[in-house]
């Protein structure tokens, strides 16, 4: 038997709130199933992809870019290579950032040990 859940179990589970989760459904990333009521039904796969989406998120890639990996997706195998280019471009900003952040922690670290130089200079000639 296959696991459901409601969107406030999905909301608890994911973190997202109920409002991000319909918004998702808006820009179609996520197509619950509806029950005899009209309630929104998910299911473990559901959870998945929602944690592929926030880690998407996480990485930078926006909400266009995933939206576009998410029609590639249900097209189906025949898209991979596509998906891939996808995931290798945000890899790159990725990297692009990376750097970035290591030239300022190195600017940070360069100053620092300037003025450590001062201290020690100035605490010798004391």
């Amino acid at each position: 038997m296959t696991t459901t859940y409601k969107i406030s179990e999905i909301s608890a589970l994911t973190g997202l709130s109920i409002s991000t989760l319909r918004y998702y459904e808006d820009l179609e990333l996520l197509k619950p199933q509806r029950n005899t009521n009209n309630y929104r039904v998910f299911t473990d796969d559901d959870l998945r992809w929602i944690e592929f989406i926030s880690r998407a998120k996480a990485t930078g890639m926006t909400l266009t870019k995933i939206v576009e990996y998410s029609k590639l997706r249900e097209q189906g195998e025949h898209t991979i290579i596509q998906r891939i280019s996808l995931l290798i471009e945000q890899e790159r900003i990725l990297l692009t950032q990376k750097e970035e952040i290591e030239n300022h922690i190195k600017f940070l670290q360069n100053k620092k040990h300037h003025y450590y130089d001062l201290l020690e200079k100035r605490n010798s000639e004391n």
